[in-house]
């Protein structure tokens, strides 16, 4: 069980650890409530602690935090409580992700639907696995959903402080659900594919919903004035891009021991991805038809993924992207130079930037 440090977090890793141990409390509360309601929900409680709590880089918790901690706030043990539920509203999303990509593993470890459709196969009960799987995983991202909100509100802070940075949270939940929406369509509908729309599917999926909005969250929380919320924006937005980007490299060049997602994921489930798009822009028409012919093969085998990736590598796309996510990275630190955010969390805030583009956590 995690431990709390008894003193106050000055990195990732030490908020990383009072954030699970929130996690770890809230979680085992939620599960003596299902045990209340009936012992067949223990596999539910049980998913649940594994997947939330094994694996995952907490990184909406942290920009929270230190947007707090930037904007004059205090470490609290309610502060972390409220932050920490942002782990449960990235739950639902990934759980539904998976569902939606019929993705297989997430973190090295069988997705949610996998995980219950494999219990119902084990168990030899009636009707279709994989259908159950999957209404399991729904629901189950539902819970996740409903429980970040009852988090944050059982989190210890005053009501009226809470209510300050509730649009955030709205806004962010709003914003992640139109991004994951506009995501889906551009696989459905190639006219969506290019440049201009990946970004605008990786600003709303991830680069608010991720860096900017926990950012502004948490400096509402501590009652920011506009120059330092403006400084979180100007730094959040082209940060929050530029993890995307680097996800989305990793969805097609990173090692599965790392990612815990198979090599070339993204392709299979033919994601139109900044990368993918800009390969489409640039290539030859014998390109583009490979493109159109592979992307979205759930078949597609590992030489079809070398083949693809040699002609992301080749129409200068793999090299235009990294372009792109060292440019954005650097606008974000450029927006803390001289912003009035406490030094300790700008530099906590710095390497942040690093590693949410390097993927070092």
């Amino acid at each position: 069980m995690p431990t709390v440090p008894a003193t106050v977090p000055t990195d990732q890793a030490a908020l990383r650890t009072v954030v699970e141990a929130a996690l770890d409390r809230f979680l085992a509360r939620q599960r003596d409530r299902l045990a209340d309601i009936d012992a067949d929900l223990a596999p539910v409680a049980a998913a649940l602690r594994d997947f939330v709590l094994n694996g995952g880089k907490r990184l909406r918790p942290a920009f929270a935090y230190w947007g707090h901690r930037g904007a004059g706030g205090a470490h609290s043990d309610q502060l972390v409580g409220a932050v920490a539920s942002l782990e449960l509203l990235q739950a639902c999303a990934l759980i539904h992700d998976d569902v939606m990509d019929a993705s297989d593993t997430r973190r090295g470890e069988p997705a949610v639907h996998r995980r219950f459709a494999g219990l119902h196969a084990a168990r030899d009960w009636t009707g279709d696995p994989d259908a159950f799987g999957t209404g399991a995983a729904i629901l189950l991202g539902d819970l996740c959903l409903g429980w970040s909100a009852e988090m944050y509100d059982a989190s210890g802070l005053p009501p009226a402080v809470l209510a300050a940075a509730r649009r955030e949270y709205d806004l962010m939940r709003t914003e992640v659900m139109a991004g994951q929406y506009l995501d889906l369509l551009a696989q459905a509908d190639v006219r969506h594919s290019s440049r201009e729309r990946a970004g605008k599917v990786a600003r709303y999926k991830s680069a608010k919903y991720t860096v900017e909005r926990p950012l502004l969250l948490g400096g509402r929380l501590a009652g920011a004035t506009p120059d330092v919320l403006a400084a979180y924006s100007a730094y959040g937005l082209p940060l929050g891009e530029a993890f995307q980007l680097r996800d989305d490299v990793l969805g097609v060049f990173g090692d599965p021991s790392s990612t815990g997602k198979p090599a070339g994921d993204d392709l299979r489930e033919g994601k139109r991805t900044y990368l993918v798009a800009a390969a489409y822009e640039t290539a030859t028409p014998t390109g583009r038809a490979l493109l159109d012919a592979r992307l979205g093969d759930r078949a597609l085998t590992a030489a079809g993924v070398a083949e693809l990736r040699s002609l992301i590598i080749d129409t200068g796309a793999l090299s235009d992207t990294e372009s792109r996510i060292a440019t954005l990275t650097a606008a974000a630190l450029d927006a803390l130079t001289g912003a009035a955010i406490e030094p300790a969390a700008a530099e906590v805030l710095t390497r942040l930037a690093a590693a949410a583009t390097n993927r070092a956590f």
